[in-house]
């Protein structure tokens, strides 16, 4: 027979750890507006549009995938590459699931829901005909998203 030693470490089981506190972010931008992303989208000739699009995509993801477990394709992917392979339906069909995400987002965090799918077909694709209708639904995102990370940022 063979002699041979065990070298056995112990770890601290999860009973045992003091109990972790909850990972914190930084703080969230809640500084979005109409005028800005007007002008600032004129002066970049749209890149800052792109941007704000992109960080939008990115905070719903943080804020949302926590409750509901599900990712929304990032804009920039979408905007370069889905939307034109589909021929603008992958534009329409994201627009419609980051509304409806938003707003059940807000309805979960007891916030006045102001986003909704509807809201993305009723102004932003109907509104057109108005010609508003665009900027109208751009600035209910705009401030929805606020609302989601003023709230996320108080309570997580």
């Amino acid at each position: 027979m063979s002699d041979f030693t065990v070298n056995v470490t112990s770890t601290p089981t999860p009973a045992s750890t003091p109990a972790a506190e909850p990972a914190r972010h930084a703080s969230l931008n809640t500084r979005r507006g109409l005028a800005k992303y007007i002008l600032l989208g004129l002066i970049t000739f749209g890149i800052y549009d792109l941007w704000q699009m992109s960080e939008i995509t990115d905070t719903v993801n943080l804020i949302c995938t926590k409750r509901d477990g599900k990712r929304t394709m990032h804009y920039l992917l979408m905007f370069f590459l889905v939307g034109w392979i589909t021929f603008g339906i992958g534009w329409l069909v994201w627009g419609h699931r980051l509304s409806a995400r938003i707003g059940v987002e807000q309805a979960a965090r007891r916030l006045p829901v102001t986003m909704t799918a509807g809201t993305f077909w009723l102004w932003n694709i109907l509104g057109a005909f108005i010609i508003i209708g665009p900027l109208v639904y751009t600035y209910k995102l705009l401030h929805a998203m606020n609302d989601l990370c003023a709230d996320y940022n108080q309570r997580g």
